[in-house]
């Protein structure tokens, strides 16, 4: 014979259950509400509260306790009830004049506050103002840059650039071109110390330099498959090498659609009339100040990230031929970036943050 309350099963529908299980993933839970999500996903799973109680640390009263207030309330049921913890002891006029000094003034001697700075203002501890700083996602220790195109033409290319990207012509590649100039050909002067458990890599601060040399891409954006080639120098003169060897490497058949920024070296004389013997090539020059717009940046971010910047190099050769190896393997199995925004979107908040700085 079965002793004890009978447990009233727990049944969840896959909306609350998927509430539920993102509850016990993310990152910003607290411990409490994770712990009060698995509570009731295993009892939903059938087990028992002692069963429960094991897996999660929560007695067996509390097991029953969610598991009554989840039946009665569902999801909401697992949130805090009115008038639980502490009384606060900071009122709203004094969170309103913290957010009030943090987005209004500047400390006397300091070009930001920081929590103790704005604590000996306040006369409230440093970790309540970090609390109200976080709360209403304040940072102000942290700054970004912002370059706004002043060119007359911003909304005409931005549009024009995008819709190639979400709506390319038929029988055309579009390929975004640049080039990373000045990359330098850098050795530690020590050897690098490599990761090790509980170690991170480490290298020395100083360094020798080699010389350095200039990569030009094209990122086909369909197929993320690149077109390069380093040379030491980055005039009009090695811009139009690269220009015939894109000539050279791809179907006669399609017209190349090339989205450019407004280096000097892109629109010298030379290439304007090369440019003009090859009617299948079509210019689409970005905003100025906008090389966010040009893909084949992600690309060079890339290589930067992954290649370049960490590594040491005894000579310009060696460097080419890291790069060389690096664009190889990365042709092997390429793959593009997605580009989502539209000009619209992208338009949108260049006019929002315009009207902030008014």
């Amino acid at each position: 014979m079965s002793r004890g309350r009978p447990i009233p099963p727990l049944e969840l529908t896959a909306d609350e259950k998927q509430s539920l299980e993102l509850i016990v993933r993310r990152s910003r839970s607290t411990q409490a509400e994770a712990r009060r999500a698995k509570v009731v996903l295993l009892c939903a799973a059938g087990h028992s509260n002692l069963e429960v109680s094991r897996r999660t640390g929560v007695c067996q009263h509390g097991v029953g306790q969610w598991r009554r207030r989840f039946l009665s309330d569902r999801v909401d049921g697992l949130a805090d009830l009115p008038g639980q913890g502490a009384p606060r002891s900071i009122s709203d006029d004094q969170v309103a004049e913290i957010i009030r000094l943090t987005l209004e003034r500047a400390p006397a001697q300091a070009t930001h506050w920081s929590t103790r700075s704005m604590a000996k203002r306040s006369s409230l501890s440093h970790d309540s103002i970090a609390r109200i700083w976080q709360t209403f996602g304040l940072k102000p220790h942290r700054q970004d840059s912002l370059q706004l195109s002043t060119d007359p033409f911003f909304v005409e290319k931005v549009r024009d650039v995008v819709g190639l990207y979400l709506s390319p012509p038929q029988n055309a590649l579009v390929l975004c071109v640049d080039e990373k100039s000045q990359i330098q050909a850098v050795e530690r002067s020590q050897p690098i110390l490599p990761l090790a458990p509980g170690r991170v890599e480490r290298r020395s601060h100083g360094y020798f330099r080699h010389g350095t040399l200039s990569l030009f891409a094209a990122l086909d954006v369909k197929t993320g498959e690149v077109y390069a080639r380093c040379q030491t120098r980055h005039t009009h003169r090695e811009f139009l090498c690269f220009l015939r060897q894109i000539e050279d490497q791809t179907p006669a058949g399609l017209d190349l659609h090339i989205v450019l920024d407004n280096y000097a070296a892109h629109k010298t004389v030379q290439v304007r009339r090369w440019l003009a013997r090859h009617p299948r090539w079509h210019i689409h020059f970005i905003p100025t100040h906008s090389s966010w717009l040009n893909q084949v940046e992600r690309f060079f971010a890339k290589i930067t990230q992954q290649r370049i910047r960490r590594g040491s190099f005894r000579s310009v050769t060696e460097l080419r031929t890291a790069i060389v190896s690096y664009i190889d393997a990365h042709n092997l199995q390429p793959k593009p970036f997605r580009w989502s925004a539209s000009a619209e979107l992208i338009l949108g908040k260049v006019e929002k943050i315009c009207r902030s700085l008014r």
